[in-house]
């Protein structure tokens, strides 16, 4: 059986060679048919369909991602900012940035375009410092900012879609979960455990007379913030508090932590929101009428909290769960039954 000699891939300029050599007697014009045959052939070779051995690989065109918003500025930080100088610093900042800015520049949506921030002074959280070993007595001196920290001042769009978002918080607690919501139209972003008001009436130095302790329901809204406060006093007796004892025995300074005022039903009970130092008591009836929550969760309340934010105080014992089923909760001051 005569063998087929491999020649290998041919080439035009090896075609061109062969049909060139003397063995081969051709016309130009028959030499140019030749070759544009022999091209056309080599090229259709290329895009032939696979045989049933080979597959066909088909890969999709990925649409490309849209690249971020760009900042209208960024400020680099250069040198250290402790807790204690935090909003002095931030205030400064927002005033000047707002002279840049083609839109009203706050502290809250600042932050709000800079998250970080948010998770930054919640590690100053004393409990969060002990699971690492680290005894604090005086958060305030804690470094919150830090040279090479950068922040960005968001581009009109981005700040105009974070401002609606701000503008669209409110809260909501519900006294027997023992929960408050942070949220926006009607998604949930945040769902904080809290300690409410204890189920008795006591004898305040404060006002001076007795009052009921619970935690009052009805809707409102944020009326004032301290965002450092410095004079703490024990309602009971009067009497000036400089440090607070921890739940683990030991004494620290009193944070400085922003704490919240509520007008609920148009008056103003001094019903706060603000930290406890002592987060044992979460999930129980056992504060003074105020609504406490962690040092760290303090943070995130405060930035989804501008004054005129909404919050409604709600008393509901039958939860409806997603499956379904209904979760009844402990009627904790005995509204229910008071009512039978």
């Amino acid at each position: 059986m005569k063998k087929t000699r491999n020649f290998g891939p041919v080439t035009a300029g090896r075609l061109f060679q062969r049909l060139t050599a003397p063995a081969f007697s051709v016309t130009r014009a028959g030499l140019a048919l030749v070759l544009a045959a022999c091209l056309w052939g080599a090229c259709g070779s290329r895009s032939s369909k696979p045989t049933s051995e080979q597959e066909a690989i088909v890969v999709p065109e990925l649409p490309t991602p849209p690249e971020p918003p760009k900042p209208l500025y960024t400020y680099v930080f250069h040198q250290e900012v402790a807790l204690k100088d935090y909003f002095k610093t931030i205030d400064r900042l927002v005033a000047w940035l707002d002279s840049l800015t083609p839109y009203p520049l706050t502290e809250h949506l600042l932050v709000h375009a800079n998250p970080w921030l948010i998770d930054t002074l919640a590690e100053t959280d004393y409990y969060r410092r002990m699971e690492r070993g680290e005894f604090v007595f005086d958060q305030k001196s804690l470094v919150v900012l830090h040279p090479g920290d950068v922040l960005q001042v968001p581009d009109t769009a981005t700040a105009r879609r974070l401002q609606e978002r701000i503008d669209s918080l409110w809260l909501d607690l519900n006294i027997p979960e023992y929960r408050l919501r942070i949220v926006c139209g009607s998604d949930t972003l945040f769902s904080v455990l809290v300690r409410v008001g204890q189920n008795k009436k006591r004898f305040q130095q404060i006002p001076g007379r007795i009052e009921d302790l619970r935690t009052r329901t009805g809707r409102g809204r944020i009326v004032r913030i301290n965002r450092t406060p410095s004079f703490f006093v024990d309602p009971h007796t009067g009497r000036r508090l400089h440090t607070t004892r921890r739940d683990d025995g030991r004494r620290t300074r009193m944070p400085q932590i922003p704490w919240i005022e509520t007008e609920i039903n148009g008056v103003r009970h001094g019903q706060m929101l603000h930290p406890t130092t002592n987060p044992a008591s979460l999930g129980k009836a056992s504060s003074n009428g105020c609504i406490g929550y962690s040092e760290a969760d303090a943070w995130r309340v405060y930035y989804h909290a501008p004054l005129g934010t909404p919050i409604v105080i709600r008393y509901d014992l039958d939860i409806p769960q997603p499956n379904g089923d209904t979760l009844h909760l402990a009627d904790i001051y005995g509204l229910r039954k008071r009512k039978r």
